[in-house]
C-alpha cells in the first residue's frame, strides 16, 4: 500500500523531458524525489510536497525514488480549454488512480491522425520486440549501424513504468527516434494509443517508421516464477505484429553475466514469451560470436523453439563500435556493455536483422 510522507523541496537536482529530480527534506531526513510536472505542476525550492515513498523504502532499483503526488499549497491550474484537439481527448490512462490523466488518443474522432489510423495493417514493417527497456538503445544501435537513415519508432507497453517521462534513456534517444507511442496504461509519449495494435499502426502511418521497437518502460516486474513477469506480454506483441501484417523480430535476452540461473544463457523470460505465448512465427536473431560455451547453451535452449520460429545467425562485425557510440549509457540490471556484453550484442543483432529486412 501507499507509504506517505510530507516534506519541503530543498533543491532541484536535475531535469529531463517530462521529469524533475528533487531533494526533499522530510522527518526521515533528505530524500531523492521525482516529480512529473505535467501531472503535479513544476516544484520549486520551498514548496511543500506530498510523497509516495513505497518504492524508495523497498530499495527498488529503477523505482527507487520518492514520487511527488501533489504540491498541495500550489496546485497547477486546470488545462486551458481553447477548443483545440488537445482538449478533446477521452483516453483515460492509469485509470481510476488518483493521478489519472485524460489524453487524446491517436485514433479518436478528434485526432488529426484519425484518417491515417483507418489503415488495417503496417505494410510488412519489421518490428523488434524486447523484454527489457534496457534493450532499446542497443536495438536502435544495431538498426542504425547498417541503416543510419532508417526511421525508428518506439512503442512503449505498460509492463514497467507507466510515464514515459521516467526514462532518462528515452529522453536521451529523442533525437534518434521518429517518436514514441505509449500504449495501454502507459502515457507521456509523443502519441497516445489504447493498445499495442493501435500503437503499431500509429508508428507506421503517423510517425512513418521504417522499423518499430516494442518494449516495456523501465522497471520490469518479475516474481521469479515461470509466468509471473511483465515481459510475458512480449509473446502477445509478436501476435499483434503478425495480425497487422508486420514482420516480427524477437530480441533474445541472453547473458553469461547474470548470477541468477533462470536468466543465464537464454533467459526463461524469452523462452516463455516466444516459446509459449507467441502463437505465430518470428525471426529470433542470435549473434554469431557468442563464444563456444555460451553459443552451445543458447543453441540448446532455442532448439525447441525452432519448430515455430526461425533462428537466424547474425554477423556481429561493427556492432561493438555501434554500441560504444550509443548516445545514452548502456545498462541492464546495473551492468554495462563490458560487464554483460552478450546481452547488448544480442539486442543489437536483432536490430541489425530488422534493418536487413527493409526493402526485402
Amino acid at each position: 500500500m501507499v507509504r506517505w510522507r510530507s516534506g519541503l523541496v530543498s533543491s532541484v537536482r536535475r531535469e529531463w523531458r517530462g521529469a524533475v529530480e528533487l531533494e526533499v527534506d522530510t522527518d526521515d531526513g533528505p530524500l531523492k524525489a521525482l516529480a512529473y510536472p505535467e501531472l503535479t505542476g513544476a516544484p520549486r525550492p520551498g514548496d511543500r510536497v506530498l510523497l509516495n515513498v513505497g518504492a524508495l523504502v523497498m530499495g527498488l532499483g529503477t523505482g527507487g525514488y520518492a514520487l511527488v503526488v501533489a504540491l498541495p499549497d500550489r496546485l497547477p491550474p486546470d488545462p486551458v480549454t481553447d477548443g483545440t484537439t488537445r482538449d478533446a481527448g477521452h483516453l483515460v490512462k492509469a485509470r481510476y488512480t488518483p493521478l489519472q490523466p485524460i489524453l487524446l488518443g491517436v485514433d479518436e474522432d478528434a485526432s488529426p491522425h484519425r484518417e491515417a489510423m483507418a489503415a488495417d495493417g503496417v505494410d510488412g514493417m519489421p518490428v523488434v520486440t524486447a523484454d527489457l527497456h534496457s534493450a532499446l538503445p542497443a536495438i536502435l544501435a544495431g538498426i542504425h549501424a547498417d541503416r543510419p537513415d532508417a526511421r525508428v519508432a518506439y512503442v512503449m507497453t505498460d509492463g514497467g513504468a507507466l510515464p514515459a517521462w521516467f526514462s532518462r534513456t528515452l529522453a536521451g534517444l529523442r533525437d534518434h527516434l521518429a517518436g514514441t507511442v505509449t500504449t495501454g496504461q502507459a502515457f507521456g509519449g509523443d502519441l497516445e494509443a489504447s493498445t499495442v495494435h493501435t500503437g503499431l499502426l500509429a508508428a507506421r502511418h503517423v510517425l512513418h517508421a521504417d522499423v518499430t521497437i516494442v518494449a516495456q518502460g523501465p522497471g520490469n516486474l518479475g516474481t521469479g516464477s515461470p509466468w509471473g513477469f511483465s515481459g510475458v506480454a512480449l509473446g502477445e506483441a509478436v501476435n499483434a505484429v503478425v495480425a497487422l501484417g508486420g514482420r516480427p523480430v524477437g530480441s533474445l535476452r541472453v547473458s553469461d553475466a547474470d548470477r541468477r540461473p533462470r536468466h543465464r544463457g537464454v533467459s526463461h523470460h524469452s523462452l516463455t514469451a516466444y516459446g509459449k505465448v507467441a502463437l505465430v512465427p518470428a525471426d529470433l536473431p542470435v549473434p554469431a560470436d557468442l563464444g563456444v560455451d555460451l553459443a552451445r547453451e543458447v543453441a540448446e535452449a532455442l532448439a525447441p523453439l525452432a519448430t515455430l520460429h526461425r533462428i537466424v545467425e547474425v554477423a556481429t562485425d561493427g556492432l561493438d563500435a555501434a554500441l560504444q557510440a550509443s548516445p545514452v549509457t548502456l545498462s541492464t540490471m546495473g551492468r554495462g556493455l563490458t560487464e554483460d556484453h552478450a546481452y547488448f550484442v544480442a539486442a543489437a543483432a536483432a536490430g541489425r536483422h530488422a534493418a536487413a529486412l527493409l526493402g526485402v
